[in-house]
């Protein structure tokens, strides 16, 4: 990556677990897509009133070269899941992993675009 990674943390303690965990992610993108020039993730606590079973949310912005870029930024809500950190950092680069090969199947024809026709 040409710059570092940046990793935002609001009310969650940082750890060398969560930073290999975020960069084992990066990594399985880079190996598929190429180099990665720059990621931010920032990763939020739940608010302290709903701490037990509430959601992390976890935005992760993935630069790549030829100007290709992914931002994931929405956390499901009613996904019990996701109150664990590990799987909620798995599933946003899960989520970015999803839009690159959306966006390569269809740069490289795979998939249809459909136009938009107005209805007659």
């Amino acid at each position: 990556m040409e710059s570092p990674l940046q990793l935002e943390l609001h009310d969650v303690k940082s750890s060398d677990y969560l930073y290999e965990l975020i960069q084992t992610n990066l990594a399985k993108i880079e190996k598929r897509f190429g180099r990665a020039t720059a990621c931010r993730v920032v990763v939020r606590a739940p608010n302290a009133h709903h701490r037990n079973g509430a959601p992390f949310e976890v935005s992760v912005r993935i630069a790549l070269p030829a100007g290709r870029e992914v931002n994931v930024g929405r956390t499901p809500g009613d996904d019990e899941r996701l109150a664990d950190l590990t799987a909620a950092v798995n599933d946003a680069f899960k989520r970015a992993l999803r839009q690159l090969t959306d966006e390569t199947d269809q740069m490289q024809g795979h998939v249809k675009r459909h136009s938009l026709k107005a209805a007659e």
